[in-house]
């Protein structure tokens, strides 16, 4: 009964500064995770109760072991010291060591695959450039003063280019289109492709950084590009298409009649969706169009270009709200998830080894004090201060090698199924559990040589009087 009131008592104080760490710690987390939650909710009418049912089941669970291990001994067991020789060889405590250093091995493998992949999808080439682009928003509230607004955009000295489409590629693939064309003028429905459409105007290819592959962008100068259409490589590659002087797809018209657009230039893949998705066949459709406007900048003075900017925007639409973002704000915004993903894990990888370090401390501060006389006699003997802390600290170190063998497989297993999402990822190198378990091997080795050599410099003397 002693050692579960304890044990209870125990774990309620630590539901107590619990609950104050969380409240202070709270805005944090919601920074972290990009949640809205409130202190509130930790002292709710369904999760406080649940709190200290929790905490009362915690308690007496570690403290059974203790008090119905103990309160079975043979008293003349205990005297002869035999008690303390089963303690030594827990497989229990060193079993939870284990436990927790596997964990901390997953979540620092994690982060670091994480931030690897956001690395990767930053650096990879998307097909467009996405640098110095500003994107101006509510456009369509301009109606057909749209096309002035953009003319006067282009005017100003800051500006390069300038696009009018709703389909900008950060924009998601989820506002994008999908028609099913056909090969021949037959249509017959054995001879149908399914691609993706983007309306653009004659200035999005040059406004995005795009490369024309082979062929020609869309111009004013041909009044035929009405019924003209750009393909990326992959749709060209489809259709087997390498010759583009007679290349034709078809759409149903009036009356089902066929209605022939011939294909005028094909166009270098670009992502016009996240990372998650592959690059799939895509068609590009020369129309007016009353979305976003982007914007190509040339000058380092940003905020005197927004000014400049949201000038042409109030003489053209007063009252109306002048919204912006920058294209490369809205390409890391897609990944906003994992972004949060990689901090959650980094922050839980830190606590994790924290919790890790305690119980590994826990146990080298009761190995130690269980060996206080073999210690001392081995001092006497001659044994160096370095031989003492090797020989305190190679079960720890075994524990930490045990912990390995779990936790990489695991961490493999975890982290691939992640990847898996993403049609454009990294492979996981054999560096990333070099770096992984040397770290937590240094973790645990400090935090074991600390009380080690404390054990290990003690006076001898003192050593071999302790009971």
């Amino acid at each position: 009964m002693q050692f579960l009131v304890e044990s209870v008592l125990m774990s309620y104080l630590a539901l107590l500064l619990a609950l104050f760490l969380s409240s202070l710690l709270l805005p944090l987390f919601n920074q972290v995770s990009g949640k809205q939650m409130h202190v509130g909710i930790l002292f709710s009418s369904l999760l406080l109760p649940a709190l200290i049912a929790l905490v009362f089941v915690v308690g007496c669970a570690a403290g059974s072991y203790p008090a119905f291990y103990l309160s079975s001994f043979n008293p003349i067991r205990v005297l002869k010291g035999s008690v303390a020789s089963g303690f030594r060889h827990g497989w229990l405590r060193s079993s939870l060591v284990v436990f927790q250093f596997s964990i901390s091995m997953i979540l620092i493998i994690g982060t670091i695959v994480i931030y690897n992949q956001l690395g990767y999808i930053r650096s990879k080439k998307i097909g467009y450039d996405r640098e110095r682009v500003l994107v101006l928003h509510n456009t369509e509230n301009l109606d057909r003063q749209i096309h002035t607004f953009r003319e006067e955009l282009l005017r100003l000295p800051g500006v390069a280019q300038a696009s009018i489409s709703a389909d900008l590629p950060t924009a998601g693939a989820a506002n994008l289109n999908q028609r099913g064309w056909f090969r021949d003028a037959t249509l017959n429905a054995k001879n149908i492709i399914i691609l993706t459409s983007i309306y653009v105007d004659e200035s999005y290819i040059p406004t995005l950084g795009m490369q024309i592959e082979n062929g020609r962008n869309f111009s004013r100068e041909y009044r035929t590009d009405s019924t003209g259409i750009i393909l990326n490589e992959t749709a060209a590659k489809m259709l087997g298409w390498k010759d583009l002087s007679d290349a034709k797809l078809y759409l149903p018209g009036d009356s089902n009649k066929p209605k022939a657009f011939h294909v005028i230039g094909i166009v270098k893949d670009f992502n016009f969706s996240s990372m998650h998705d592959k690059i799939g066949p895509m068609v590009m459709h020369l129309e007016q169009s009353w979305g976003d406007i982007a914007v190509r900048f040339k000058t380092n003075d940003i905020p005197a270009l927004l000014g400049q900017i949201q000038d042409k925007w109030a003489s053209i639409a007063p009252g109306l709200p002048f919204s912006y973002t920058f294209m490369d704000n809205d390409f890391n915004s897609m990944y906003n998830a994992e972004q949060q993903t990689g901090k959650l894990f980094t922050t839980f990888a830190v606590f994790a080894i924290f919790i890790a370090c305690l119980g590994l401390f826990g146990l080298i501060t009761y190995a130690a004090e269980q060996r206080t006389k073999e210690i001392g006699i081995r001092k006497v003997l001659g044994a160096s201060v370095g031989r003492i802390v090797s020989m305190l600290s190679k079960e720890f170190v075994r524990l930490v090698g045990i912990a390995t063998l779990i936790g990489f497989p695991i961490a493999w297993w975890v982290m691939n199924k992640w990847l898996e999402s993403f049609a454009y990822r990294i492979n996981i190198g054999w560096w990333v559990f070099v770096i992984a378990g040397l770290a937590t091997l240094m973790i645990a080795l400090i935090t074991v040589s600390l009380q080690a050599i404390k054990a290990a410099i003690a006076n001898p003397v003192k050593s071999l009087k302790t009971e």
